[in-house]
């Protein structure tokens, strides 16, 4: 029985879509995941370069684990993604997403950017649907020795030197996708 992941992210420059190229490839390395990478809509205008798919809450309804990213906009989630959540009350009532495995991911452009409180405030939204949240624990080694992005509420990326991820932001992201998709697994096969 196949596990199928909804990567779904908002990226401006291109610094959280390759977290969500990362944590996609982690979780497509645990037998039997399928990672499904979705972005959403910009509010105003068109994004230069959309390379994946618009996510609906149909896919959001059907998946059996969620990674959620943005980047920093001031110590919050983007407008985007926020509006997305915003239209999702028929799953909130239905109680669709409860016992979902969830975990979060961001960048920013400097390291005190506002990661920490970015991250915390797309899980709340995740908090009200019942899903399951889950970071990256110390038992990852990178977590003890990263300069750059990273952190136990998820993985991150700190852009302030391009967009191209650290060795330690991409291994903290691929672990992430690996332990979501882990779970996801776990939990579909028990039921």
């Amino acid at each position: 029985m196949s596990c199928q992941i909804l990567v779904l992210y908002y990226s401006r420059h291109g610094s959280t879509q390759r977290l969500a190229r990362a944590i996609a490839r982690g979780i497509e390395s645990i037998e039997g995941c399928e990672a499904l990478l979705r972005t959403v809509p910009e509010l105003e205008g068109e994004r230069e370069s959309q390379t994946d798919a618009i996510a609906t809450l149909a896919e959001l309804k059907a998946c059996d684990g969620l990674a959620m990213g943005s980047p920093v906009w001031f110590g919050n989630m983007a407008a985007p993604l926020k509006h997305f959540w915003d239209q999702t009350t028929s799953l909130w009532l239905s109680g669709s997403l409860i016992d979902k495995p969830a975990c979060v991911f961001t960048s920013s452009s400097s390291m005190h950017g506002g990661q920490e409180s970015t991250a915390m405030s797309m899980m709340l939204p995740l908090l009200h649907h019942g899903m399951m949240l889950m970071g990256i624990p110390y038992s990852e080694p990178k977590l003890h020795s990263t300069t750059t992005g990273g952190t136990p509420y998820g993985a991150s990326h700190v852009a302030n030197n391009g967009v191209q991820l650290s060795e330690e932001e991409y291994t903290l992201a691929t672990a992430l996708g690996q332990r979501l998709a882990s779970t996801a697994s776990k939990l579909k096969n028990a039921n």
